[in-house]
């Protein structure tokens, strides 16, 4: 495959790509370059988390990077996700793993990395030590984000910590591409311009779109990528989000329910879910109707669809409808794969679990 192709395929994953000539430099002196993501396992699975971190990370296999995903129980531990209890981490991080398997992602080409494990390694522990030497304490708080926090929460010794150490999970994984969300970029540029300095790179940085938050936005939530972090879904408002192992009857109820404005484009979480997750799995999207309405519709591409919505020639209701159905065909594989064996026992266990901020 060609520079222009890959390029073109992670360019598809990336909302922001710092920087783009950095990123063509390194695919033409690598043909496999080390690409990563990480979790905090911290329960139940939103799509966000499954459906469509699956589909960029299929992208950036198909770029011809090799890809590392990286379980952060460890930081989930000093982030106090699940009550800080790391059993429950380690479990969430398993149920992660099987959801992923269940819809479509190509784990054996995948190398999980347990942060628990790297944490056994003094040389782990140096890069930390090295990382921190190398910054503020200001600078580091400035990162507070990537946690779901705030510069201004009053933060534990441990979650200072963590940014020291997502910052050189970078380098201790001999990653090229860090592949993330929007919302874990701060980390991204500090590992950016310390890398050189402490004796490693310069990584690339890619950042994913943040799949927005059924519920309707809030106002006042800053604006540029502050914004689009403030909407996204979460976990501690259910309603917020679609679950990998939410039933039929669940799913059609959050979405019969979501923010989703007649005509309105911008903003609109209806629409993302299938722009992001519908036409991502499906070449076309077709909406039933009853011919009193206009018949049945078929739709070749997104672009179509939001200017028929934007027009008035597709009612909300109906694309809710269309929307729920797809997304219940998608999951399908991934109820099945937790309604028995070791997967439901997984499922049973998180279902106790509290989520804890």
């Amino acid at each position: 495959m060609g520079i222009e192709k890959r390029l073109a395929l992670i360019g598809e994953v990336g909302e922001e790509i710092i920087t783009p000539e950095d990123l063509q430099a390194l695919l033409e002196r690598k043909k496999h370059p080390v690409a990563y993501d990480g979790f905090e396992p911290s329960g139940q699975v939103h799509i966000a988390q499954g459906l469509l971190r699956a589909i960029n990370i299929e992208k950036m296999l198909a770029a011809g990077c090799e890809f590392k995903m990286w379980v952060a129980d460890w930081h989930a531990w000093a982030n106090k996700k699940l009550g800080a209890d790391l059993g429950n981490i380690q479990t969430a991080g398993k149920y992660l793993i099987e959801v992923w398997k269940a819809c479509g992602l190509s784990v054996k080409k995948v190398e999980f990395v347990w942060a628990s494990e790297a944490v056994k390694d003094t040389e782990y522990w140096k890069k930390v030590m090295a990382v921190a030497t190398n910054s503020t304490v200001n600078r580091i708080i400035r990162c507070s984000q990537i946690m779901g926090r705030k510069e201004s929460d009053a933060l534990s010794a441990a979650q200072i910590l963590y940014p020291c150490m997502q910052a050189a999970d970078i380098f201790h994984l001999q990653v090229d591409i860090a592949q993330l969300g929007m919302d874990q970029r701060k980390v991204n540029m500090l590992a950016r311009e310390i890398g050189e300095k402490i004796g490693f790179w310069k990584p690339v940085a890619v950042h994913h779109h943040m799949l927005m938050g059924l519920q309707m936005p809030s106002a006042g939530e800053g604006a540029g990528v502050e914004h689009e972090i403030a909407m996204k879904m979460s976990k501690s408002i259910p309603d917020s989000a679609i679950f990998m192992t939410d039933s039929e009857q669940e799913v059609q109820r959050k979405i019969n329910k979501a923010y989703c404005p007649e005509k309105q484009v911008e903003e609109n979480p209806v629409l993302e879910y299938c722009k992001y997750i519908v036409f991502e799995k499906n070449k076309k999207m077709k909406i039933e109707r009853e011919s009193k309405f206009g018949g049945n519709v078929e739709f070749a591409s997104f672009q179509q669809l939001q200017e028929a919505f934007a027009k008035g020639e597709l009612h909300p209701m109906d694309l809710k409808k269309a929307t729920a159905l797809y997304l219940n065909e998608l999951l399908l594989p991934v109820r099945k794969q937790f309604s028995k064996g070791k997967p439901a026992q997984l499922l049973q266990q998180i279902e106790k679990m509290q989520v804890t901020r």
